[in-house]
């Protein structure tokens, strides 16, 4: 039995967690229930692949007997002919016959299943297993011609109307046709489709299910997360000309990345269901922590970069946190000033902190700290005010009202700055990160990016924030809050840069312009998801925001302004959740789309839904 190495720290907090959220005496019978292997998992915040929990998602959720039944007879008003491509080469018997037994059960029939087998020599017991339908066609290509060209000889024995994906090794849903097909014709302007994917090994068992967001650009530039399963229409195919040879091992990232410079965004299509099962075993790049194929992820790289060209930006591309995730650096084109706004109020120790942090680790020269002050009552805060005016980086306004309200403050600062992008920085943060304003303005710099987000950790060293799930907990809240800095969680989207509908104000970066052109941050929400909405904002006018996980600050969280403790300030907080509702109730009943609907909006740690989902609403 191996070692399990646990963080007690984190544990010890999430226990806590735990309690004050279902009491003692649930915390106990969890415990119980799922033993203390799994326990330590959870309390790690590490993703969900444990075969059960997952056999109960896929109890709750996967097509019912009558309905794939009732499949069969379903006849759309467009029936579509999928060709289905598979390069082979030194095929498993085994594996060939459960994919093949996999398209045969299909509930949708009108389509074609195309092998190109690049193996020296023909199998003749496969030969049997492809003879089953006459919709099945080989070519034996005599030659391995590697997996890109292998592939593009199947798409030329392709008579269909879309082309779909599939290895030699895996096999796909039932109903993953039929899902594909009704989604083409709720959306006849679809281009290219892809769904959600699990793993699943040489027994049959499936885990490690990834639910995927809407089509985001930052996202698939760090990561392949389209994979499989994807359709394309057959015209964009050719207008892609197929598969490139000189990215083999990452042959179907380099196409993910041309189609999305040609595709309009609203006409690539996710659907939210697991219709692909990607095999393990070894080898395979499926396998977590494989080393069988390096050459995969060094071609990721090449395939970002050759993107980046093509799309005129100019980034450094490096690994990232694990395999397959990788990290790009823009340039930042020539010296534009960064304006940084604190908000402050007292708390001269805090606050010396942050500037500190600021002023001696910053390697960006050209900014400006505009202090924002807010009903100080100290006399030693104002002695530091003249102490850092001293610096001619640094100048100190007044607001001119009374009370504390984040967002009028805010728009006061932004109104007396002079930089051409603006940083909102709370006053009780520490800066880790030295070239984090190069890191930010490379994105911000970019005409579709209209805020970037960062980092944030508590004291302590777990994860305060990662990004903003809108939704969470009814409004919104922080993604995997109180994991360990060195953790990961779900497939490391803590580590990794991505699109998302908002990021926390406690270190947000924008064009000054952004804040006119959304109507600056809304004064009626004066403490609480100000910054939400002020991101939702940014979103509606059709801008990106992006999380930046390379920018990293300790978050000494809202110790300046105290805690939501008075029936005074939960009123307010409550008042606030009914101003945001009223605003966004629409966006909060469609979902996150940045946040997949199987699942939970209870947890932090993109747990799955212990519900039937329901995907026809």
């Amino acid at each position: 039995m191996g070692e399990i190495m646990i963080d007690t720290h984190h544990m010890k907090n999430q226990i806590k967690f735990y309690v004050k959220k279902y009491g003692i005496f649930k915390t106990i019978l969890k415990c119980l229930k799922v033993g203390s292997r799994k326990l330590i998992r959870i309390l790690k915040g590490e993703r969900d692949v444990n075969y059960g929990d997952y056999g109960d998602w896929i109890h709750s959720n996967e097509v019912r007997d009558w309905e794939i039944k009732a499949q069969t007879k379903k006849k759309f008003k467009n029936m579509p002919k999928i060709s289905i491509v598979v390069p082979m080469y030194h095929t498993k018997e085994k594996f060939l016959k459960e994919l093949v037994n996999s398209v045969l059960q299909q509930t949708y029939s009108n389509w074609e299943l195309c092998f190109a087998d690049g193996s020296e020599t023909q199998n003749e017991k496969l030969h049997k297993i492809l003879e089953k339908d006459r919709r099945i066609k080989y070519q034996f290509l005599h030659e391995n011609k590697g997996i890109s060209e292998n592939t593009n000889q199947a798409i030329k024995m392709a008579t269909g109307d879309y082309i779909a994906l599939l290895d030699h090794d895996d096999v796909l849903a039932k109903y993953a046709l039929y899902e594909v097909v009704k989604r083409i014709n709720q959306f006849p302007e679809a281009e290219f489709l892809y769904s959600d994917e699990d793993k699943i090994d040489q027994n049959g068992n499936r885990f490690d299910a990834y639910f995927k967001p809407e089509f985001a650009p930052d996202t698939l530039r760090c990561q392949n997360y389209i994979c499989h399963f994807s359709v394309f229409k057959k015209e964009l195919m050719d207008k892609l000309g197929g598969f490139r040879s000189e990215f083999d091992g990452a042959q179907d990232y380099d196409i993910f990345l041309r189609m999305s410079e040609v595709v309009k965004p609203e006409n690539i299509k996710h659907i939210p269901r697991i219709l692909y099962h990607w095999r393990v075993h070894k080898g395979s790049t499926a396998m977590e922590n494989s080393e069988a194929k390096n050459y995969a992820f060094d071609n990721g790289i090449k395939a970002i970069e050759a993107h980046l060209e093509r799309v005129g930006l100019a980034g450094k591309v490096s690994n990232g946190a694990i395999p397959g995730i990788y990290r790009i650096d823009y340039e930042v084109k020539g010296n534009p000033k960064v304006s940084l706004v604190i908000p402050n109020k007292d708390g001269k120790e805090i606050l010396e902190v942050c500037i500190n942090s600021v002023l001696q680790k910053t390697t960006y020269e050209n900014y400006e700290i505009v202090i924002v002050e807010n009903n100080s009552e100290t006399e030693e805060i104002f002695a530091y005010y003249k102490e850092l005016e001293k610096n001619e980086k640094i100048k100190v306004v007044k607001y001119p009202k009374t009370g504390f309200n984040y967002s009028g403050i805010v728009n006061f600062g932004v109104k007396n700055c002079t930089g051409e992008y603006v940083v909102q920085l709370n006053n009780d943060t520490e800066l880790l990160t030295p070239n984090w304003l190069e890191i930010m303005l490379g994105f911000a710099q970019r005409s579709d990016v209209g805020a970037v987000g960062v980092k944030l950790y508590y004291p302590d060293e777990t994860i305060q924030h990662a990004g903003i799930i809108v939704g969470l907990g009814g409004v919104a809240g922080n993604r995997f809050k109180s994991i360990p800095k060195k953790g990961h969680g779900y497939f490391a989207q803590e580590s990794m840069i991505q699109n998302l509908s908002a990021v926390t104000a406690a270190c947000i970066m924008t064009p000054k312009s952004m804040y006119e052109e959304v109507g600056y941050m809304d004064e009626k929400l004066a403490v609480a998801f100000n910054d939400v909405d002020f991101c939702l904002k940014i979103r509606e006018k059709g801008y990106l925001i992006v999380y930046n996980p390379f920018v990293e600050f300790v978050h000494y969280e809202s110790k300046s302004r105290g805690e939501e403790n008075t029936l005074e300030k939960i009123k307010r907080f409550q008042g606030e959740i009914n101003t945001f509702k009223e605003k966004w109730q629409n966006f909060l009943d469609e979902g996150d789309p940045y946040y997949n609907i199987n699942l939970s909006l209870d947890t932090e740690v993109y747990h799955m839904k212990r519900v039937r989902i329901n995907h026809d609403k």
